[in-house]
């Protein structure tokens, strides 16, 4: 008989972990005809092994190992594709989900007909259990930005812990960015109708066994999910995010330019009419901007490409380089704009004319720098769509 319900648990290394997870879930679902899909990401571990033999103790259990296009929401989406219920709940299989909500959340959408129902940890009665001061503050600010940028109407739209319709994953999966960083954000952001949605408090468990998958590259999937929800038909995340560490280094430079002539940096004669004389504040502070923007682009923006050990110093180099390029087509695309085009304009004064142009040059300079640095320091073909 077909499942009304299908559990999708996306796994990578959750060997140890994903047995009790099956045992669990299958003891709360016991009054419901339930399947469990499990779907792995060719785990070292051989987690796709363990699953597949757990189906002698759980024939509801199935098994999908992936080889290639790894990812979780991918894999969520891949499980969703596979499932015959009209629920799909997704869950970690590491234990941290409570799975005791799990008939509520099933009666909400049989008894309440929600068309989404998610498992919160800062609704009234929910909780994060014993994590420390440190992560409550990046996942509140986590879910800060995501329903501020993107309008969400639930507390916890980071959760990775929710049912929803089969009507409205068929409706809404062809918008998915399958490589999004949580799943549920593409759903809530990307529906093109207003869900009924329901909430259900529950505790966030500790890990048994296995290590916490958060790091430099899960807070930069982060932020690209949000980017291009909100403005991926237009631009490139990642180039949005490129921006936004290069607006952080003029914060940079500035700091840098007022803490160097505190120090009392002195001028130099340079023989050079433009350049004479250069103050060394000024060099100290684009200098400490390119140091800044190399680890943070590095450490964040291209994270899976970045550099480390004996590369980091040619990574620098090759970062500095484009940086020194950029400026001169910053400089030669003022000089264009503003004495070609800008100087044509009457009744305008000089110092508008001039700001106009420094930003139009700065904009190139950007896209400029963004395109060499995403094809020679981090070598890869860039996702500019402007």
């Amino acid at each position: 008989m077909r499942p009304s319900v299908s559990i999708i648990l996306p796994t990578y290394n959750e060997s140890k972990n994903l047995p009790i997870a099956a045992d669990r879930i299958t003891r709360s679902l016991s009054d419901y005809r339930h399947e469990i899909i499990v779907v792995d990401d060719d785990s070292p571990d051989h987690t796709w092994e363990v699953a597949e033999h757990l189906q002698e103790k759980i024939p509801q259990l199935k098994v999908i190992r992936r080889l290639s296009g790894k990812g979780l929401s991918s894999a969520v989406l891949t499980g969703m594709g596979a499932a015959e219920g009209e629920v799909f709940v997704v869950m970690d299989s590491d234990l941290q989900h409570d799975e005791k909500i799990l008939p509520e959340m099933i009666r909400s959408f049989y008894e309440r007909d929600v068309d989404l129902c998610l498992g919160t940890r800062y609704a009234k009665g929910g909780s994060t259990g014993k994590w420390s001061l440190a992560r409550i503050g990046i996942s509140r600010f986590a879910n800060f930005l995501a329903k501020g940028l993107l309008g969400l109407p639930v507390s916890d739209p980071m959760s990775g812990y929710f049912g929803i319709k089969r009507s409205v994953y068929s409706d809404t999966k062809n918008s998915i960015n399958p490589r999004g960083f949580k799943i549920l954000l593409e759903f809530l952001g990307r529906s093109k109708e207003n869900l009924k949605i329901e909430e259900i408090p529950y505790t966030f468990q500790t890990r048994m066994y296995g290590e916490t998958k958060l790091n430099n590259s899960v807070i930069k999937s982060f932020f690209l999910a949000i980017l291009d929800i909100r403005f991926g038909k237009w631009v490139s995340p990642t180039f949005l995010l490129y921006s936004l560490v290069g607006a952080s280094g003029v914060l940079v430079n500035l700091v840098g330019f007022l803490i160097a002539e505190l120090c009392k940096f002195p001028d130099v004669q340079t023989g050079i009419s433009f350049l004479d004389p250069f103050s060394l504040s000024v060099f100290f502070g684009i200098e400490l901007s390119i140091l800044s923007n190399f680890f943070l682009n590095n450490y964040f923006t291209f994270y899976e490409r970045r550099y480390s050990g004996k590369n980091l110093g040619f990574g620098f180099f090759l970062f500095h380089s484009v940086s020194l390029i950029g400026i001169l087509v910053q400089m030669s695309a003022f000089h264009f704009i503003y004495y070609s085009i800008f100087k044509q304009w009457n009744g305008t004064s000089e110092l508008t004319l001039k700001f106009g142009a420094d930003i139009l040059s700065i904009l190139t300079a950007m896209v400029s720098n963004y395109f060499l640095n995403s094809n020679l320091t981090w070598s890869k073909k860039p996702e500019l769509k402007i």
